[in-house]
């Protein structure tokens, strides 16, 4: 008949039934796909395919836990699996949590319609069979990500690489004395003197008030590294240009100490014990440069810039954080949820808006805000005065030091907030922190006159750009 003709007659048929090899029996669904993890590498745990666990490391030791870094890896195989993203390094993965469980079989094909595409003739093995009919649950870069989870898990190593005796250093909550530019220049506040140490451990006297009877209570180094902002006891800030290695500005406005300083361009920021804080341009005459908050009632003790320049963060006697921006004179934000002295101020590079803030020794807690929002995110009691924090420049980790009683250094994985390692050997608290140029190390000082210098951060990588389907604006012209 005509419907039996060759000339219409079509390959295959209209009922779908696998076509598998001979040799391969008819359960190949959920033995199958398991099988397809059963050569995995024995640091993951099993994969439960109805979506009751996840495949993370296991080990008692593991960072990577359902309520941290947990929750940033499956928001990172989300992206890979749904949006096609190519996250294939744990150490790309963004700060910002917001995910649930990852289980997607979109690449998963158990049944073949049309005609017979067995394989060759000696090539059908259970492994081989088992990959023609299905390419697992995840693609090869969630293979990889995965990984180099475990991978990540570094080693922090517990002891200095290097330490140096320096005489002179203050053991006082409220002045900071320490700070690494971006040419590898070390600048130290020592009585009255400010000292320069370079990489071959040269050390130059950069200035002495000793005949002004006025002594170093601040240094901060500007982004680029070639100005240096010195605050002092009699409440003046003075600006050095280290390319002429001279004095090339000096503010007067503070009734006393300036004990912290903060660069945001061509801006410094100071903050003082007269419980103000002076914002100078130096491109513009001294008189006219002069712009005050006035919000603290004790003595600014921290303060910090925004890496944007949008935001200034400062942390006061009176136990306050405070938040502001140069368009109005009036914090934008108050937060008063610490019980001690704010000390310890650092922005996220990786976040935008994320900062953190430690407390003193009645309080001993790292408090996480988005103050684009204005809500605390999460805090951690640290069992000690939190002295100084930092963000590694590189990876989802922070760094603290902390005074009363242990005198430590904390490394911490966020947003986990899992301890990677305590680090010890400061005698006194731990006061003084600063970042190295490349991000991968950092010093610490402390009233015990010594400097000590850490390798706690990884190597820098270029970071991966992930375009996402659902990133519109990166298609508007």
């Amino acid at each position: 008949s005509r419907l039996t003709s060759n000339r219409y007659h079509r390959g295959g048929s209209d009922r779908y039934i696998p076509l598998r090899p001979q040799n391969v029996t008819e359960s190949t669904t959920l033995s199958s796909i398991t099988a397809s993890y059963s050569n995995a590498p024995n640091h993951f745990s099993q994969l439960n395919f109805l979506g009751s666990s996840h495949l993370l490391p296991s080990g008692k030791n593991n960072s990577v836990t359902t309520n941290g870094i947990g929750l940033v890896a499956r928001k990172a195989l989300l992206r890979n699996e749904l949006l096609n993203d190519a996250i294939d390094d744990a150490r790309f993965i963004s700060c910002n949590v917001n995910t649930g469980p990852v289980l997607d079989c979109s690449n998963a094909r158990l049944f073949k319609f049309g005609r017979n595409m067995a394989t060759k003739p000696g090539d059908l093995s259970a492994g081989n069979a088992n990959r023609c009919l299905f390419r697992g649950p995840l693609s090869d870069e969630s293979r990889r990500f995965l990984i180099s989870l475990e991978k990540s898990q570094r080693k922090i190593p517990e002891k200095p690489y290097k330490i140096l005796d320096i005489n002179l250093m203050q053991d006082d909550f409220y002045v900071n004395l320490v700070d690494w530019s971006a040419r590898n220049i070390l600048a130290v506040g020592l009585d009255t003197t400010v000292s320069l140490l370079k990489r071959d451990n040269e050390q130059i006297m950069l200035c002495d008030l000793q005949a002004e009877h006025d002594f170093v209570t601040s240094v901060q180094w500007n982004r680029m590294g070639d100005l240096l902002a010195v605050g002092t006891e009699r409440g003046r800030t003075r600006i050095w240009d280290m390319r002429v290695a001279k004095k090339v500005h000096e503010f007067f406005g503070h009734a006393s100490k300036v004990g912290c300083l903060a660069w945001n361009a061509s801006l410094i920021s100071s903050g003082s014990q007269d419980c103000l804080i002076i914002h100078w341009d130096i491109r513009q005459p001294a008189k006219s440069a002069e712009q005050r908050f006035n919000g603290h009632s004790g003595e600014v003790c921290g303060l910090k810039w925004s890496s944007n320049g949008e935001y200034l963060a400062s942390g006061g006697n009176d136990n306050q954080l405070l938040v502001w921006n140069l368009r109005k004179n009036k914090p934008l934000q108050v937060h008063t949820k610490h019980i001690a002295a704010v000390r310890a101020l650092a922005w996220s590079p990786h976040r935008r808006g994320l900062l953190v803030s430690g407390g003193g020794t009645a309080d001993c807690r790292l408090r996480f805000w988005d103050v684009l929002t204005g809500q605390q995110l999460q805090s951690v009691l640290t069992g000690s005065q939190v002295c100084n924090v930092a963000w590694s420049r590189h990876s989802c980790e922070l760094v603290s030091t902390h005074g009363f009683m242990d005198n430590k250094v904390i490394v911490w994985k966020y947003p986990s907030l899992e301890p990677l390692a305590v680090l010890k050997g400061h005698e006194r608290r731990v006061l003084f922190l600063a970042m190295s140029p490349d991000g991968e190390s950092i010093v610490t000082g402390a009233g015990d006159g010594t400097l000590r210098f850490w390798r706690i951060f990884g190597q820098s990588l270029q970071q991966k750009v992930a375009r996402s389907k659902l990133d519109l604006s990166s298609s508007i012209r």
